[in-house]
């Protein structure tokens, strides 16, 4: 008779710091992979304290409490099937990321990280201790190897592990979404079903943390580097993947195999679900922002609506003397179509006062940067006072162009707690408002059809805190600036190699000079979504004073 394993593949949603939700969710999955008549249920890393702890991880406190859970939840599920889940483990005086295997009541297996990512949003050598390469543990009929997120990563840990008669990679992983990392992660596992002529299970987490986003998309391969299994990305699935022994060894029996969007897709959902995870697991449920009749506002509107939902989404226009009669159109036609709440508060009668006050000190000075900038943080602050008032947190609405040259107002328009724009440069705003204009899905909680006005698009973007301003009056026009930033920022280029591909040198001094100049502006920025392997906050880490200049 054919050996067979049944292998249940939990890919959830985790919240860091809740230990006791967590582990609810653990024992759910393990109750349906128990009622499918499966041999292991699996987890993803770091599972019960949710990921990435950061430096919680290393109070004592929160350990203790981590260890006395798993040890609870050993003890719940010891009549049953196996159950592995990530956790972390003090052994000798040093603390390790480690992924646990229960079975009868008590810890089977434990299995230790080796390699510790230490780039972009990781940091795990500040956490954790590397360990020693574990060798395979035997469930049942199948000895399996687990090489934890980074360990997976590089041949060595899965090779030794084949090598010491594992016939199964499980990988747990805590890998959190920027684009195109599906195709990454697929060739990295290739590689390692190539090398060790073993199926691998690569089993991933969802959900938003801070600015990440775990988008799930776990997958199993058979040798050959043959897709057997694919789920969803970013939706909760509990898949039950079924094992065959053959002449051969182990194969997976195929399976579900989801179609995943495109990145104009994936990006747009990973706004909505990283601002709805923020609000969620921090306990809040309603939001305002200003809405001021441009781009930016209207498309933050719009993920917001599709987040928690239009009822929830407070939008306030606060015109002065330079907004036009379309911003005030335009702003009113987006809540009206989003179907949000429209409040509309005047600024010129508190810029008024604040013009007085300041007269004595500001005569003999010509108007310019510091008046307009009052009427910014006019805004922040009476839309603060309503986040206070009201218990709504207050978005922010600056794109990832304004973000990096310092387009803002500290203190103004920089104001708030969440920023869904942050890693999205002023073009792809644009091409995203059209993308969803012409999409709908499920998981949009706010109406189909157009609702961002096509006027909204396509207008020249503009501050309106002085007459006839436009944002190219200040900076290069977007098309320019992004093919800069994308250089200076994403890729770490030097001005020569941006002036090389036919940009003007002085534009691009111009820019590094803004760049360099907004690090103390970002320091003091709300969190926002992570898109890219380069986002601002953890992928990139600069000094806030700093003199060097690219001399090239």
């Amino acid at each position: 008779m054919t050996a067979r394993f049944r292998l249940t593949l939990a890919q959830l949603n985790p919240t860091v710091g809740a230990l006791g939700d967590n582990a609810a969710k653990a024992l759910r999955a393990w109750e349906e992979g128990r009622a499918a008549g499966a041999d292991l249920v699996a987890l993803p890393e770091m599972f019960l304290t949710g990921y990435q702890t950061q430096d919680l991880v290393m109070k004592r406190a929160f350990e203790a409490d981590a260890a006395q859970r798993l040890e609870a939840l050993a003890a719940t599920c010891a009549d049953g099937p196996a159950l592995a889940i990530g956790a972390p483990w003090r052994e000798g005086g040093r603390l390790y990321n480690a992924y646990h295997v229960l079975q009868g009541g008590k810890v089977a297996a434990r299995i230790l990280k080796h390699h510790l990512p230490n780039d972009g949003v990781f940091d795990e050598v500040r956490l954790y201790a590397s360990a020693d390469i574990h060798g395979p543990y035997r469930l049942g009929p199948v000895r399996i190897g687990s090489p934890i997120c980074e360990d997976s990563w590089y041949p060595d840990v899965a090779e030794a592990q084949a090598e010491s008669g594992a016939e199964l990679l499980l990988v747990p992983n805590g890998s959190p979404y920027h684009r195109g990392k599906f195709d990454l992660r697929l060739n990295l596992m290739v590689a390692r079903v190539v090398e060790t002529g073993l199926p691998l299970v690569y089993l991933n987490m969802v959900g938003g943390q801070d600015d990440q986003v775990f988008d799930g998309g776990s997958f199993v391969l058979n040798p050959g580097g043959k897709l057997a299994v694919k789920l969803p990305v970013f939706e909760e699935a509990v898949a039950h993947v079924d094992f065959e022994e053959t002449d051969e060894g182990w194969r997976a029996v195929e399976g579900v195999r989801a179609a995943h969007p495109d990145d104009w897709e994936q990006d747009y959902r990973v706004m909505v679900e990283s601002l709805r995870d923020y609000l969620g697991k921090s306990g809040l449920s309603k939001v305002l922002l200003g809405l001021s009749g441009g781009v930016d506002s209207a498309l933050v509107a719009a993920i917001a609506a599709d987040a928690v939902g239009p009822a929830n989404v407070r939008c306030v226009m606060l015109p002065s003397e330079y907004t036009s009669a379309h911003s005030l159109e335009d702003a009113a036609e987006v809540a009206r179509r989003l179907g949000c709440r429209l409040d509309t508060i005047p600024i010129t009668g508190p810029r008024a006062a604040v013009t007085e006050a300041l007269a004595p000190l500001f005569q003999g000075t010509a108007p310019g940067v510091a008046e307009e900038n009052v009427q910014s943080r006019l805004r922040g602050l009476l839309l603060m006072a309503l986040s206070n008032k009201f218990d709504e947190m207050l978005l922010t609405t600056g794109n990832k162009s304004e973000v990096a040259v310092g387009y803002a107002t500290i203190y103004g328009d920089m104001a708030g707690g969440y920023n869904p724009l942050k890693d999205l440069y002023k073009t792809r705003v644009f091409e995203t408002c059209r993308w969803r204009n012409r999409t709908h899905r499920p998981w949009m909680l706010a109406p189909t059809g157009e609702v961002i006005p096509p006027r909204v698009i396509e207008k020249a973007p503009s501050a309106e805190l002085r007459a006839d301003q436009r944002d190219e009056d200040s900076l290069p026009p977007y098309a320019t600036l992004d093919a800069i930033l994308e250089g200076l920022v994403d890729r770490d280029e030097s001005v020569a190699d941006i002036v090389a591909r036919g940009y003007d040198r002085a534009t691009v001094k111009r820019v590094e000079a803004l760049v360099y100049g907004a690090e103390w502006k970002r320091f003091q920025s709300a969190p926002g979504t992570r898109l890219t392997s380069r986002a601002f906050w953890l992928d990139r880490r600069y000094p806030l004073v700093n003199r060097w200049r690219d001399p090239s």
